[in-house]
């Protein structure tokens, strides 16, 4: 089995614009190694959400090629692919995207009901608990802090154990001392479970923390 987790090759992605189309990203050769933890890094604009998003199946490349887990992400229906992530994803993003008439224990458990797990809220109890919000679990979001419902969204993220995370300025809406304590529980659970970890980030002390560090600019990897 190859050690690569992600593969894109000749990757672009281009989007309508008001003033015509515009190219995104114009020609990405990247690939990811198993259990490596690499920082996305880039002005405003340069590409880097959307990027991630490409290898989340969550926008679909103009041209070029993903591969996720050695299946190519752009082939799938898009069934398939929520399947596929659902299976092997977990993403978490700057907002939080918790459903807000679900309780916090209900949100974390839902990735494994989905998938028709018969143990999906004692496993969701479980990594709540590892979280160190196992007494918030019968609350809403709106009744928790913002580090609160990030945690929440972290321990959605890992309860099915996948093989790829994904996250994208997942501290860009807390404080600084809630956000470097959030990315302390992120790399914990990234260490504890052995996932391929690709965050964004505009904080450079974030990205040193990973394994590798990619730019880029304009839409093209700049280092």
């Amino acid at each position: 089995m190859t050690d690569r987790i992600l593969a894109l090759s000749g990757v672009r992605l281009t989007l309508a614009g008001n003033a015509g189309p515009v190219e995104v990203l114009r020609g990405i050769d990247l690939s990811v190694m198993r259990g490596e933890s690499m920082g996305l890094i880039g002005p405003s604009g340069s590409g880097k959400s959307s990027l991630l998003m490409l290898m989340g199946g969550l926008e679909r490349a103009t041209a070029g090629q993903v591969l996720a887990l050695g299946q190519d992400l752009g082939a799938m229906s898009e069934d398939a692919l929520a399947r596929f992530r659902r299976a092997n994803m977990g993403i978490v993003f700057q907002s939080f995207h918790l459903i807000p008439t679900l309780t916090a224990l209900e949100n974390v458990a839902l990735p494994l009901e989905l998938a028709g797990a018969p143990d999906a809220m004692a496993r969701a109890a479980q990594e709540l608990d590892a979280m160190g919000l196992g007494a918030r679990g019968g609350h809403y979001p709106s009744q928790l802090s913002g580090g609160e419902q990030q945690r929440v969204a972290l321990a959605r993220a890992f309860v099915a154990r996948p093989a790829i995370l994904l996250a994208d300025e997942p501290t860009g809406n807390l404080d600084g001392a809630t956000g470097a304590a959030i990315m302390d529980q992120l790399f914990a659970l990234r260490d504890r479970h052995g996932a391929t970890l690709v965050l964004v980030t505009h904080a450079p002390e974030l990205a040193a923390r990973c394994d590798r560090v990619v730019r880029l600019a304009d839409g093209l990897i700049a280092s």
